[in-house]
């Protein structure tokens, strides 16, 4: 299975914020979306970053509430990786269990076309689990 069959799934909406908006803002968008990381662009729309919950509880232990007017740039993790619709979902658990991330953005020809949580790669592992053992199950009784 790929990425982009998670997509197809999921959907490719994608909340991103910009690099100059405030810790506070972000944490209030990640609430209201509910979810557990927003994409940080800058304003020509280039990937700047991503900011997750981690990065957020991290800045506050730092600053306090002194981190919350503070830009999301300042708190971000620059260094994002990514995937593609093509990478497999297996290089994908594998890139998150190496990094220790639970977020990945997928890019195509440079552009964001997606993003990918654990709980998405979890949901489909489970989801190709449950159609194997039903095809199993087929199979044994058909014999």
């Amino acid at each position: 299975m790929q990425v982009r069959h998670i997509l197809r799934d999921k959907g490719r909406e994608v909340v991103t914020i910009l690099s100059d908006a405030t810790l506070s803002e972000a944490a209030c968008l990640l609430a209201s979306k509910r979810i557990g990381a927003v994409v940080v662009r800058e304003r020509d729309g280039s990937l700047a970053g991503i900011l997750s919950e981690r990065d957020i509880v991290r800045a506050l232990a730092q600053a306090s509430v002194n981190a919350l007017p503070q830009a999301v740039a300042r708190y971000m993790t620059r260094a994002v990786a990514t995937c593609c619709d093509d990478d497999s979902v297996d290089e994908l658990m594998e890139m998150m269990t190496r990094g220790r991330f639970r977020h990945v953005p997928v890019v195509d020809e440079g552009r964001l076309t997606g993003i990918v949580s654990i709980g998405d790669v979890v949901k489909t592992r489970i989801a190709e689990t449950v159609q194997e053992a039903q095809s199993l199950r087929e199979y044994i009784a058909a014999g």
